[in-house]
């Protein structure tokens, strides 16, 4: 058996093949480039008992991932995340069976560890010294964390509101960090023109294949940890979209493999009403997005005002049935408090966005009774104090705490 059955890149626009042997970018075309695999070999040689016994990383997977040579892994031991069952939640929302895709327990608190893991492998294995990429925080500080235990110098640019812990990682972690009065569209401008002046690797979203094959494998994850039974809905905040895509894409390959068998869960792409590009053009029935002006959310992970896969992000929901949702501020904040009262989880405020669309689409009966749900959250609600600000009373030296009956 090979380590890695990577066979080529696809454009999966105008179909264009490539080899996986050097460094590639986008497509000519200007469309991502998506790692293929020889998939029926792997049919035949791997089966779901070869996982018996492997580490419980995402490495677990590594016939279906794109790193070829195991020396040239980068780990931080990311992956394998908790499915918790939600019951108190699910009870409250009217749903069946509600679990939640834990991403606040990998490396650096947000599930961007997977993407920078598979990605700066990658990297090391096509000699790549320096790398560049715009980042609303959480993606930028983990590439930052994986650079340099590979080696490899960072240059990080994002919005001057990015959240403050990820800033602070990334400086830590020894990347070049500079901030831009500006949205993460702005930071990839600056980016852009970094790369071509100074030929440095863009990892930007999608400018590069492999941080969707880092993607990918939480979908890998809830596939076994369900006993290779299928969810009836899977709901993702989406602002690249890359986790979304990448699901989507490990959804169909397994399938192919033979590895899952039916009808494949209905992908939903929720975002906050400030920056719901992708929703409007779910709701318009259009291939891509238009970008969204003057975006503002307090879920600043999926501030994403014009996404590059856009129309691989909207062809995964509607390919499966799915939908595109928007919550308000006010609703996500809301669901990260309940979610924190009534099942101990203080998820970042992406996750309870997405908490909040369930919620909304079992009330409009979308989400049927017996369903399974589940649910990401992308991150730690600790890397965004901001979304929790509380005033807990001050008691005096020797004060008892006040009777409730009081």
């Amino acid at each position: 058996m090979s380590f890695s059955y990577l066979s080529h890149l696809e454009c999966p626009v105008c179909g264009r093949t490539c080899g996986a042997d050097e460094v590639r970018q986008l497509c000519p075309c200007g469309a991502p480039l998506l790692a293929r695999y020889r998939l029926n070999e792997l049919g035949k040689d791997w089966t779901r008992d070869s996982l018996v016994g492997r580490e419980n990383t995402l490495w677990r997977y590594h016939e279906l991932l794109p790193v070829l040579n195991r020396e040239n892994i980068v780990t931080l031991g990311e992956g394998m995340t908790p499915l918790l069952d939600m019951p108190r939640l699910g009870l409250d929302y009217g749903i069946s069976r509600l679990c939640m895709k834990d991403e606040s327990l990998v490396p650096g608190g947000s599930f961007k560890a997977r993407g920078a893991a598979v990605g700066v492998s990658k990297a090391v294995e096509l000699g790549v010294q320096k790398l560049a990429m715009p980042t609303n925080g959480n993606a930028g500080a983990a590439w930052a964390l994986y650079a340099a235990r590979a080696g490899i110098e960072a240059t990080i640019v994002m919005p001057q509101n990015a959240p403050a812990i990820t800033r602070s990682e990334a400086a830590l972690a020894g990347a070049r960090l500079y901030l831009v009065d500006g949205l993460i569209s702005d930071a990839g401008q600056i980016v852009a023109r970094a790369v071509a002046e100074d030929g440095l690797y863009d990892a930007s979203t999608l400018k590069e294949p492999y941080r969707i094959e880092g993607k990918k494998t939480m979908g890998i994850e809830i596939c076994e940890q369900l006993g290779w039974k299928l969810p009836d809905v899977i709901l993702y905040p989406t602002g690249g979209g890359v986790g979304l895509i990448g699901i989507y894409k490990a959804l169909l390959e397994l399938r192919e493999i033979g590895w899952i068998r039916g009808r494949l869960p209905r992908l939903v792409a929720v975002q906050a009403e400030g920056c719901a590009p992708i929703v409007k053009a779910w709701q318009e029935r259009k291939e891509r997005s238009e970008f969204w002006p003057d975006s503002a959310t307090a879920a600043f992970g999926i501030n994403v005002p014009k996404a590059l896969g856009d129309f691989l992000v909207l062809r995964a929901v509607y390919e499966t049935a799915g939908a595109a949702v928007a919550v308000s501020d006010k609703e996500l904040l809301r669901e990260q408090w309940k979610i924190a009262r009534l099942e101990g989880a203080f998820i970042c405020p992406e996750g309870a966005a997405a908490f909040a669309a369930a919620r909304k689409l079992a009330e409009q009966g979308w989400i049927k009774e017996g369903e399974t749900v589940v649910v990401l959250n992308t991150g730690a609600g600790v890397k965004y104090p901001e979304t929790a600000q509380v005033e807990p009373p001050l008691l005096n030296i020797g004060e008892s705490i006040p009777s409730r009956l009081s």
